[in-house]
């Protein structure tokens, strides 16, 4: 199995501009950002053996990384519908 980041830009190469205007001006998205970039990171490190973590521990970091990437992909549909009038 190839091990790979799951960064946001490649996530949501289709949300580019929203993402940098969101890291830039939102506070809470920001942190959102923050911690699934952490998540996504530990879980690598995991599955290529540089940290020891139970296969269901690993399940429920998998789990947080998907909710996470969920609320974030949503705030970028929003983004890029603009204000709402």
């Amino acid at each position: 199995m190839t091990l790979e980041y799951h960064p946001l830009l490649r996530e949501f190469p289709e949300f580019q501009a929203e993402l940098r205007a969101l890291l830039g001006s939102d506070a809470h998205f920001a942190r959102l950002a923050a911690d699934y970039e952490a998540l996504d990171k530990r879980i690598y490190l995991v599955e290529d053996g540089r940290a020891a973590l139970d296969a269901q521990a690993l399940q429920t970091l998998k789990n947080e990384r998907v909710t996470l990437n969920v609320e974030i992909a949503r705030q970028l549909q929003m983004a890029a519908k603009g204000p709402v009038a």
